[in-house]
This record gives C-alpha cells, structure tokens and sequence, in this order.
C-alpha cells in the first residue's frame, strides 16, 4: 500500500489515549513510507496524525472543501493541500488518492466519510479495505449496531465481516496489505432482487 486515508475527529476527544493512539498511526505510516490522505485540517486528531507523519519524514497529502478551511483551520505545513469545492469532491478525491482507509475515533464526519466508502464497495464502486482502529472500545457500539443488521436482514454477514476492527497496528496493517474482498451481493437473495424488478446493473 502506497496511501492510506485517515478519517477521524477535528476534536481530540475526552482521553489522551485517542490522541496516543493517533500519533501512533501517524508514525507507524511514515515508518513504513504509506503516505497520509486525510481531511487537510490542523486540529484535534487529525492535526496530530498529520503531525506525527511530517515529524516521521513522511508524505500527508491533506484534501478540504473550501467552505472549511478557515473552520478546520487548514493545515499549512503538510506536503500538498488540496482545496475543493465541496464535501462530495473531497469523498472523491480522497478516494483516488488513497489504497485503503482507516477510521480513528471521530464523529458526524468520520462516520460520513467512512460509511460512503463502505457503501461504495459494496456497490462494487470500489475493492479498498476499510478499518476502524480503536481506544477503550469506542468502535464497540458502532460494531454491536452492525451485527444488528445482519442479524434483521438489512446487511450480508460477509459484509459485515469484510472490515477490520482493533486496536494493534500491526495486526491493522497486515490485514491491509493481505486484504481480499469479500464477494457477497448487496442483495440478501435473488428472489427479493426480482421482487423489486432490478437488473444487476441497476444495484
């Protein structure tokens, strides 16, 4: 993997541990020379992930609407900053730039962000492996809401399954870098496919 994009909070949240675990990250990419994408802005965790890389030696490619550089406080010193016009050009551009994507603690945005990524592959708009690396099990709720989809008949199990969800890096990243996507339609069967009078080509 060439660039990871970083999704996560312009907040640094209640517990130093989110701060910790995104300085982490951003070290670890500019270890291993995986380039930073992420949302171009200077504070809360995304300041210190970008931070973190650019103190490593490594490349952070930041992309942010134009409407919200001066809210975010744009992030002056990354290597390339890409103003854009609007939020679904950032999703886009963000999306081209980057070979996998990783949610730190965040919220409205990083949600967002991520869920339009997952919706997208399982589209079949995209094969990028999606992860949501934890602290103090933040992601535990979100990952309980998941298994309620499956568990209703609302989402696939294998596409449940087909993210990544912990704390270790380590074990993040070579997840990453052995990633083969999950091959599971969007619909959970071809009656109901036919009941809704859909062509593959329309889903």
């Amino acid at each position: 993997m060439k660039s990871i994009c970083v999704y996560c909070g312009s907040n640094a949240g209640s517990d130093p541990a989110y701060a910790a675990l995104a300085r982490a990250l951003g070290a670890r990419l500019a270890h291993d020379g995986i380039a930073l994408v992420y949302g171009g802005g200077n504070v809360g965790l995304m300041g210190i992930v970008a931070d973190a890389v650019l103190a490593g030696g490594g490349e952070v490619i930041g992309v942010i609407p134009e409407q919200l550089v001066n809210w975010e406080v744009a992030h002056k010193g990354v290597t390339r900053l890409e103003i854009v016009d609007s939020m679904h050009t950032r999703k886009a551009r963000m999306f081209e730039l980057a070979d996998g994507f990783i949610a730190l603690p965040g919220g409205f945005g990083t949600l967002d962000e991520m869920f339009e990524m997952l919706t997208w592959r399982q589209l079949g708009l995209g094969k990028k492996p999606c992860a949501f690396l934890d602290s103090n099990g933040f992601w535990d709720p979100l990952m309980a809401m998941l298994d309620t989809m499956v568990r209703e008949r609302f989402l696939h199990a294998e596409q449940r399954h087909d993210l990544w969800q912990g704390h270790d890096i380590d074990a993040l990243l070579t997840w990453m870098h052995s990633y083969v996507p999950a091959q599971a339609d969007k619909w959970l069967d071809e009656k109901r496919r036919s009941q809704l009078k859909l062509a593959p080509e329309d889903v």
